[in-house]
């Protein structure tokens, strides 16, 4: 249920301890009643909005384990091997870590990327949202991935904002960075549908912040409060996008598409099982491990999104990172297979993408807590779905798991390759930062990767 404010709540923080008698429930607006089943499948009839290119950007804070997940070190000593066997995939030789069985079993839909270079060894998602370093950046910012994709392909509907975040504000902020519009402007930014630790949370219940029932109901007060805003703002680049936004956000306030697309009660009980039940406590400083969100994230993409991001878990493990693993493999595999498999079965494995990977990976020796430390040298990501060629591993790392040997993957190509999926031109698109300077979706001489194009 989409909901805002009511009037007694103007000083109130949207917290779990807001009473529900306060808040004004909308739903049910769009198109005359229909649902959001419904509303599809009126456009498939028609022959419109079937399907649009779309990813989904699933982020592992902290920097996940690469030996104990795609590139296990069989022929390592004990002290960098760990505990871990690998296990047989369904593609011939292709084995993975033994925590991801239901991701063995749909390998042939999957490319394992074993020698992700080029983290700057920052414990953030910057790179995963942006592709680029932190620093430098241009004038504004660098645009995260999803507003370059919101400013070139715009909304395929307006009831579903075509940049969408479910990153949880982590204690450790860095890890619940989502990405902003950069010299793009702030009506790239992603619309964001969680919060943080001490706040609404629930995927049933989203609170436009800012937009109280009276304000809303008194439009020439509305109004006054944005011309406030207008005269108020700096020359970062906001301007150019506010009433864009502004347009939006009422949007979506009188339709119910993006309610429907977030209440998984509307899907088959048996698919939704597939999927798990997640924990809804947070991982120390860290997210939530709710696998329910890729199930949510596929709804949304298919009500029309064109970026969902989404963080998962805490994977800085510096102590017992094998029992960690063991109690956070299994969710993150059996969320991942499910998504992919449902993609599949959905006929959207040609348009909509999958990336799940984390900041940097972690050193081959094991530390005397039975953990692994940060080791920006060489990481992991898996591919799924997207028209890729799939069922293969690109790159290779020494037998220590130290440093990549075989080609070598960096972030912007793996968002060279992602924006190939969605049709963009990498050459054609040029945007300028807001000191005039002409700025690319990725760098001269990065392109997609050739083996999955």
């Amino acid at each position: 249920m989409l909901t805002i404010l009511g009037p007694t709540d103007r000083s109130r923080r949207f917290c779990d301890g807001a009473t529900r008698r306060d808040f004004l429930k909308i739903g049910g607006m769009v198109m005359g009643g229909l649902s959001l089943p419904q509303l599809l499948a009126a456009e498939a009839r028609a022959g419109i909005g079937k399907s649009h290119k779309a990813i989904i950007n699933v982020f592992l804070p902290g920097g996940p384990p690469h030996q104990d997940m795609w590139d296990i070190k069989v022929d390592a000593p004990a002290e960098i091997r760990g505990e871990f066997q690998p296990i047989k995939t369904n593609v011939s030789g292709i084995e993975i870590g033994e925590c991801f069985p239901k991701i063995a079993a749909v390998a042939d839909k999957c490319v394992f990327i074993r020698s992700m270079v080029g983290a700057t060894g920052g414990h953030d998602a910057y790179q995963c949202m942006t592709g680029r370093p932190l620093n430098p950046p241009p004038a504004g910012g660098w645009p995260a991935a999803g507003a370059w994709i919101s400013k070139l392909k715009g909304p395929v509907n307006g009831a579903i904002p075509p940049h969408l975040s479910m990153c949880y504000k982590t204690d450790h902020a860095p890890w619940g960075y989502d990405g902003d519009g950069g010299f793009l402007g702030i009506s790239h930014s992603p619309f964001k549908l969680v919060g943080g630790r001490n706040e609404t949370t629930k995927t049933d219940t989203m609170v436009l912040q800012g937009i109280t029932l009276d304000r809303l109901a008194d439009r020439k007060n509305l109004q006054s409060s944005l011309d406030r805003f207008r005269r108020e703002v700096d020359t970062t680049g906001k301007m150019a996008g506010l009433d864009s936004f502004t347009q939006q956000a009422v949007g979506i306030l009188t339709s119910s598409a993006l309610a429907d697309a977030l209440d998984i009660s509307k899907e088959d009980p048996a698919l939704a099982e597939r999927y798990g039940k997640g924990d809804p406590k947070f991982r120390d400083d860290g997210a939530p491990k709710l696998t329910e969100n890729f199930l949510i994230a596929r709804r949304l993409v298919e009500a029309g999104a064109r970026v969902v991001s989404l963080n998962f878990s805490r994977w800085d493990w510096h102590g017992k990172n094998f029992d960690a693993m063991r109690q956070d493999g299994p969710l993150l595999d059996r969320a991942t297979a499910a998504l992919i498999t449902d993609l599949h079965q959905r006929g959207l494995d040609k348009d909509v993408s999958v990336v799940v990977w984390g900041e940097f990976g972690r050193t081959p020796k094991i530390n005397n807590d039975a953990g692994r430390d940060h080791w920006p040298q060489v990481s992991c990501a898996l591919l799924a779905c997207g028209g890729m060629r799939t069922g293969q591993v690109i790159g290779a790392t020494n037998r220590l798991g130290e440093h990549a040997i075989e080609r070598p993957v960096s972030f912007q190509e793996v968002w060279a390759t992602l924006y190939n999926n969605l049709g963009l031109n990498l050459r054609a698109v040029r945007e300028f930062d807001l000191r005039g300077r002409p700025q690319y979706l990725v760098d001269e001489g990065v392109e997609p990767l050739k083996e999955v194009i």
